[in-house]
């Protein structure tokens, strides 16, 4: 009996499985709800702004914002090259530590501090894009969107009192939009002296640290306050204003500026080369300080002279002795065609001793190849006196000290948290009138009006009028309306005319200091206006 039950149990367990599997199976085919629809499927510009932002979480902003650019081509070069850039950045980074841990571990009684490993790990940064601002300054500003989450490995081995500890920074992510400035340009490669670099907004940044292996950002409320004293911290040194500038070029060389005068006489030239078949040669010499783009000068020419004496002075700007030349270059005059080199030479100023006169027999040679042979050839002499006065420290500077000074202080009395707006005029170019153009500028600010005075029958008008505005909180949110306007002659029949007009966003100029730029007048068809705006505080 036991066995037959066991049996019929197992049987009657087979059973019920499989119909139930049959009935499951019908109920599930034959019996679906019927209120269920297909999606509808839509273009992505039909759906509304809350459903392309569940659909795209992280929208990049050069989609949201028109005035930034795709950074695609930057990342990829980044990607491809961030193998020698993590070498390179690491390389430097160990180089810009290196003094600053000598001068602290002796301030702190500690051994000794090293990197047992520094990497920057396999992850480049990314830039979701980036804006920049054309201004009529020498200076080119560029505030990109950075975000790198990255996998670094930094271990820092320190050693104190007989013990020893490593730290390690793994899984780094910084999230910054940082302002970038190359300024001033100049004509000197790389072309700009110095990078100045700051945050437009507190920068996100988060870690792991690890402590003999031990994960220190585990504990219960640290990672919260070690969060917000970095964020602090950065803020307080490099949260614009505030900036860090990066030397890269002096900059009294880099503008080429002038360091000094160089005096020359060209005294005589001896037993020139005859150039020409019949008679003597009528020569003259030409002279020119390398790398300055000014024209040459040039001696009177002499006629039939293979020994002319000249005794001419000229006066030559020097902006850089260690690497500048002086050329010269003896030709013969022809008065049909091209003249006749008889022979060059050059002085190095690098040679000449400052504040010395020195006179000088220069040989003649055919080019500056010395290994030309025929540069053995006699060609003549030529004899100079050359004296290099350099200028003083204080007239070197003094260029440099009116820069830094270019935005001024407001004046006492100023609203605490607000500041002076300067609007400064300068000129409009391309006016064009129907009737008249004897243009004015109308500012309209705040209720308030302000005119330039009005210039006669001037298409390029120049006023460089300047009007102030004192203001207790910063015009972040405001706009300034600029009208140029044509007057009509007193005795003419005309109305005034309305040359053109443009609205000025003043979120830029609290953000920058100063804004010097040229803005196209809506309503005209070539006009154009150049303002300069500054907010003192």
């Amino acid at each position: 009996m036991g066995l037959l039950s066991s049996l019929f149990g197992f049987c009657g367990f087979g059973v019920g499985i499989s119909a139930g599997l049959v009935i499951g199976y019908y109920f599930f085919i034959y019996f679906q709800p019927t209120d269920v629809k297909e999606p509808t499927i839509r273009p992505l510009v039909e759906l509304d702004t809350k459903s392309l932002q569940r659909m795209l979480p992280e929208i990049p902003l050069w989609v949201k914002n028109p005035d930034y650019d795709r950074m695609d081509w930057l990342n990829k070069f980044i990607e491809s090259m961030w193998p020698y850039l993590d070498k390179a950045i690491c390389k430097t980074a160990k180089d810009i530590a290196k003094p600053i841990i000598a001068e602290n571990i002796v301030k702190y009684k500690i051994d000794s501090v090293e990197f047992e490993t520094l990497t920057l790990g396999t992850l480049p940064p990314t830039f979701n894009g980036m804006k920049v601002y054309i201004t009529e300054e020498k200076e080119l500003i560029m505030e990109p969107a950075l975000k790198w989450a990255g996998n670094p490995n930094v271990i820092v081995v320190v050693k104190a009192f007989g013990l020893k500890a490593t730290v390690q920074v793994v899984d780094l992510q910084v999230f910054a939009s940082p302002r970038i400035t190359l300024k001033p340009l100049v004509p000197s490669f790389p072309c700009f002296a110095k990078i100045l670099v700051s945050l437009m907004e507190k920068p996100h940044v988060d870690f792991g640290l690890k402590l003999l292996g031990a994960d220190v950002m585990s504990i219960p409320g640290l990672y919260t306050v070690v969060q917000e004293i970095i964020k602090e911290q950065v803020a307080n040194m490099y949260l614009w204003p505030k900036t860090l500038e990066v030397p890269i070029m002096d900059p009294s060389k880099a503008q080429q500026k002038p360091v000094g005068i160089l005096h020359l006489k060209v005294v005589r030239a001896l037993k020139l080369k005859k150039k020409d078949l019949l008679g003597k040669s009528d020569p003259y010499v030409k002279i020119k300080l390398t790398e300055d783009k000014l024209p040459s000068k040039k001696t009177t020419v002499k006629r039939g002279n293979l020994n002319p004496e000249w005794n001419e002075e000229f006066n030559l700007v020097v902006k850089d002795p260690e690497s500048q030349a002086l050329e010269f270059i003896v030709y013969d005059w022809e008065q049909v065609g091209k003249h006749d080199k008889i022979g060059m030479n050059v002085i190095p100023l690098k040679d000449i001793t400052p504040d010395e006169t020195k006179s000088l027999t220069l040989d003649l040679l055919k080019n500056m190849d010395p290994n030309d042979t025929q540069n053995d050839k006699s060609r003549g002499q030529l004899v100079v006196e050359v004296t290099y006065k350099p200028f003083k420290e204080d007239e070197l500077t003094k260029d440099l000290e009116e820069d830094s000074k270019a935005v001024q202080n407001a004046p006492e009395g100023t609203p605490v948290g607000g500041g002076l707006l300067v609007i400064i005029v300068h000129e409009a170019q391309d006016l064009e009138g129907k009737h008249h153009t004897n243009p004015y500028v109308k500012i309209l600010f705040r209720g308030e009006e302000k005119k330039t005075k009005h210039i006669k029958k001037n298409r390029d008008p120049r006023w460089e009028e300047e009007f102030q505005f004192m203001l207790e909180e910063p015009p972040t949110r405001d706009r300034m309306h600029v009208e140029v306007i044509s007057k009509p002659s007193s005795i003419g029949i005309h109305s005034k005319e309305a040359l053109g007009y443009v609205d000025i966003n003043l979120a830029d100029v609290i953000s920058n200091k100063r804004i010097n730029e040229k803005y196209h007048l809506i309503d005209s068809k070539n006009g154009k206006i150049q303002i300069e705006m500054q907010w003192r505080t």
